[in-house]
């Protein structure tokens, strides 16, 4: 399989990238080159729209992170190793998306298949950080994802109303990126509905195997973003 002819465009936009990435303090440096391997893998399946993608949940994930930290850390809700990225998280968060990139550049004639499903996978994670990192500030009652009795905020698998909607938020910003590249069509819904379900069955995970002991919270992000790439990935098999 032929590299585009723009793959050195593409390639020194991933290391501008991961430079970037670096100098805001947000990530290691393992976690920064993984993180640029990742947004490559997406510009040879999807081009500029596979680097926006990761850009954007990068960005947008940073942003909700730092948002009212001190409130976060009061409540003992802040992200572990105060928030700083490492190459379990790119993995975790964006591992999915970069194998779906490399299958779309390898297989062309699924090349939108794959496309869909490293979207769905990406709105997934974005979904996910905003609903725990925004829920946690602005929900007021949360609710055991599994048997809707009130919960404690912040334990996993607890989730608000209010966190739900801002998952909703961050799943329609990925959805956005799609309609800039490509153009509205049924495949921003697909995107946004796919993220979202990918972020309830995260708090899912975390209500059941998380909470037993059995996956820790980066194996569950990593799951729930397969579950939402492979659901992409089928659905567009169906209907395509």
């Amino acid at each position: 399989m032929e590299l585009p002819e723009n793959w050195l465009l593409g390639l020194t936009a991933a290391l501008i990238l991961t430079i970037g990435s670096l100098l805001t303090g947000k990530i290691d440096r393992l976690g920064a080159i993984v993180g640029g391997l990742i947004t490559f893998a997406m510009f040879l399946g999807s081009q500029w729209l596979g680097i926006a993608t990761l850009t954007l949940f990068f960005v947008a994930g940073t942003l909700v992170s730092q948002f009212r930290k001190e409130q976060k850390k009061n409540l003992e809700l802040e992200q572990e190793n105060e928030g700083k990225r490492t190459i379990i998280n790119a993995v975790s968060n964006g591992g999915v998306a970069g194998v779906c990139g490399l299958l779309g550049w390898l297989m062309a004639d699924y090349q939108l298949i794959f496309e869909i499903g490293m979207l769905a996978s990406i709105a997934s994670a974005t979904s996910d950080t905003f609903s725990s990192e925004l829920g946690n500030v602005f929900g007021k009652r949360y609710y055991n994802i599994i048997t809707w009795k009130a919960d404690k905020r912040g334990l996993d698998g607890a989730i608000s109303l209010e966190g739900t909607l801002a998952g909703l938020v961050g799943s329609c910003l990925i959805g956005c990126l799609y309609i800039i590249f490509r153009g509205w069509d049924s495949s921003f819904l697909m995107i946004v509905m796919i993220g979202l379900l990918g972020n309830l069955s995260d708090s899912y995970f975390g209500a059941t195997l998380q909470r037993k002991g059995f996956l820790d919270n980066n194996q569950v992000n990593l799951l729930s973003t397969l579950l939402a790439g492979g659901l992409g990935v089928f659905l567009c098999f169906l209907i395509l």
